[in-house]
């Protein structure tokens, strides 16, 4: 699972069963995010290339991130921290250098965790991995409003079917308040250096408000569509909305809403039966 790979809707049942776990489980996400501009503006005042900065932060973000999961541990821990594999971590050296400084803050403040050691590891054989970058996708897609669809045909349909996963999953039982609970964001970049958090509700509640009013000018046309064509099959009515055949999901969706089913109706249903 990644969720720069999620570009048809045949893949929705695996996303949606899955996160929708995940959500329900104990799970904490912290995210850091830097602005470019405050780093090219720091890369300019340091005179370093901006990829020699990025260097540097691979030490120091991760660091600070899993610093915020440790230091109030109580008792003494042995921790194991797994990275995704990446060739530019090597050539810093991040395992060690990230294992150092993680133990000398431990040390300093009388903590007592001790990180045994660092691994990198290929998110395509961890799941954890996988369900990490899929919660940054989503944060991030969010965050920059690609949710910002536009009505006329022709639009991206890859960002239309990023769209609808993300919101079937918010609207899903008590995911909405579940989700903003799980997920802590952090933002580095104001003009003091600091780290501050970031309210996310007000992102996720501005996507909810505008992605529920582009479904409902889709779900107008369909009913229009539906109305003047009767008992027509799928096919007919995803080539009359200008949908790809990766979006045959979505529509059937829309059609469930519309007979009074509700949007996750199908899913649900299988969901249950399997539970």
């Amino acid at each position: 699972m990644h969720f720069v790979e999620y570009s048809k809707d045949v893949l929705f049942e695996k996303y949606f069963v899955i996160m929708n776990y995940i959500i329900e489980s104990d799970v904490n996400v912290n995210i850091m995010m830097l602005e470019k501009t405050d780093a090219i503006s720091v890369a300019k005042k340091m005179d370093i290339k901006l990829s020699d900065l990025r260097k540097l932060f691979y030490v120091k973000i991760p660091e600070r991130l899993f610093y915020g999961l440790t230091r109030n541990l109580t008792g003494q821990k042995q921790i194991r921290i797994v990275i995704d594999k990446n060739n530019e971590y090597d050539m810093i050296n991040l395992e060690s250098k990230l294992k150092d400084q993680m133990n000398a803050h431990s040390a300093y403040r009388n903590n007592s965790y001790k990180v045994k050691e660092v691994i990198q590891c290929d998110s395509e054989h961890s799941i954890p991995l996988q369900i990490i970058d899929v919660f940054m996708g989503i944060v991030a897609f969010i965050l920059e409003n690609h949710h910002l669809c536009k009505t006329e045909l022709g639009s991206n349909s890859i960002t239309m079917l990023k769209s609808d996963l993300i919101y079937r999953l918010l609207i899903n039982g008590n995911n909405f308040n579940k989700f903003t609970n799980i997920i802590k964001l952090f933002k580095w970049g104001n003009a003091r250096n600091e780290v501050v958090e970031i309210n996310i509700n007000d992102y996720i509640s501005n996507f909810i408000v505008s992605k529920a009013q582009f479904d409902i000018q889709e779900m107008n046309r369909l009913h229009t569509i539906m109305f003047q064509y009767p008992n027509k099959d799928t096919r007919f009515y995803r080539e009359q909305m200008g949908y790809s055949n990766a979006q045959l999901r979505t529509l059937q969706a829309y059609i469930d809403e519309l007979n009074g089913k509700g949007r996750n109706y199908f899913y649900n249903k299988k969901w249950e039966s399997l539970i």
